[in-house]
């Protein structure tokens, strides 16, 4: 609905430069917060000529009057931002709330050329949508220590001096919601099974107030270094990348690659012979390796992984084949032809005299002692006849 206005609004300036007047497309919203939170609010106006925002306060004093806030206000808590392209837009954010910002915050706009005028009165006033901050004092929570090892650990949390009343309470790891054991609303606990890199995180203990309250108790482990494929396979000439993560929490400060020599690790650093470069994150570490050599690169590899609470490592194989290596199985098929080829021409050169002797034998004349007993033959079946 908003995009359907600015482009009427738009429509209506581009037909013969009429003006309009100021108007508000989005006003702030009301909000619950914390002291030591933040919030922001946020305003869009449209008309023509593009209306100017301004942002007001006027605090609970009912005595008090309103003031308007600039960027940097409240020693830098207050941060002002705004564009003017097709239409006004501005944000307000407010850092490190207190109780004395609380009030109603004012969202002006006004396009009329008087508006600023310090002796004119503007023919348009300054149009007002507004909002309310209420700012309640944080609740105190104890929380248990973090934990770094350890089977069946229970973390707890227990709120103290909640401003709202107490609905209840659960755990959150992540975006995961856990089965937690409650006792009573202001205290609550869970048991991890087992402190490893699986359960490892932030786990946050969270109060049902208004609004919500949260503490926040840390599982820390060394670094889990693994592997993505422990063997990887180049060819001499292209590219390779050699790549490892870790899982665990709190992420790696510091990724270290090494090569071993003759079982000796020796690091490697990053844009070491212009061929090998190194990309890390807190979870993983690549080794990108140009240009690979048939006899230099080929071996192990180890990646190893460094966080406040230790060290870990994995090691990749690399292998470098031949240019020539797509060629030998073709090789290797001509040579079994060439070989095939060969015996069966020696096969028929061998055969070739027998053959011919055995045809001569075959196609020569009938010895006479065979024709007499042929014709003794053929005279006793006539007598028999």
């Amino acid at each position: 609905m908003a995009a359907g206005l600015v482009l009427l609004t738009l429509g209506l300036c581009a037909l013969g430069g009429a003006s309009a007047a100021a108007g508000f497309i989005k006003s702030p919203l009301s909000q619950k917060k914390l002291t030591e939170e933040s919030v922001e609010l946020h305003c869009e106006a449209i008309g023509n000529p593009i209306p100017e925002i301004q942002w007001w306060f006027e605090g609970a004093d009912p005595n008090g009057t309103a003031i308007q806030l600039w960027d940097g206000a409240w020693q830098n808590r207050v941060q002002i931002s705004a564009t003017y392209q097709h239409h006004s837009s501005s944000t307000i954010a407010i850092t490190n709330l207190m109780i004395e910002d609380s009030g109603t915050y004012e969202c002006w706009a006004s396009n009329d050329p008087d508006r600023n005028h310090l002796s004119k009165s503007p023919k348009v006033k300054w149009i007002r949508s507004q909002a309310n901050v209420i700012v309640t004092k944080r609740a105190k929570i104890s929380t248990s220590p973090e934990v770094t090892a350890g089977s069946n650990v229970i973390i707890s949390c227990n709120i103290s001096e909640a401003s709202t009343p107490i609905k209840g309470n659960y755990w959150m790891k992540g975006e995961t919601k856990l089965d937690s054991n409650t006792t009573a609303l202001d205290f609550t606990s869970y048991m991890i099974p087992k402190v490893d890199y699986e359960s490892s995180g932030e786990y946050h203990c969270i109060f049902d107030t208004s609004p919500l309250t949260k503490g926040t108790v840390l599982v820390k482990v060394a670094p889990n270094v693994v592997a993505y494929k422990k063997t990887e396979h180049g060819s001499e000439g292209d590219s390779v990348t050699l790549s490892c993560k870790s899982n665990s929490y709190p992420y790696v400060t510091q990724w270290t690659w090494y090569k071993v020599v003759d079982q000796v690790p020796q690091p490697i650093a990053n844009g070491t012979d212009e061929r090998f470069y190194i990309q890390s994150n807190g979870s993983k570490t690549d080794l990108r390796i140009i240009l690979l050599h048939l006899e230099k690169d080929p071996g192990n590899y180890v990646c190893n992984g460094t966080n406040e609470i230790g060290t870990d490592s994995a090691e990749v194989t690399l292998r470098v084949r031949s240019r020539l290596a797509a060629l030998w199985p073709f090789l290797g098929i001509v040579a079994e032809v060439l070989v095939l080829v060969t015996i069966i021409f020696i096969y028929e050169k061998r055969r070739k005299p027998n053959d011919i002797s055995e045809d001569d034998d075959g196609g020569s004349a009938p010895l006479k002692g065979n024709t007499a007993n042929n014709t003794d033959k053929n005279v006793r079946q006539r007598n028999a006849n």
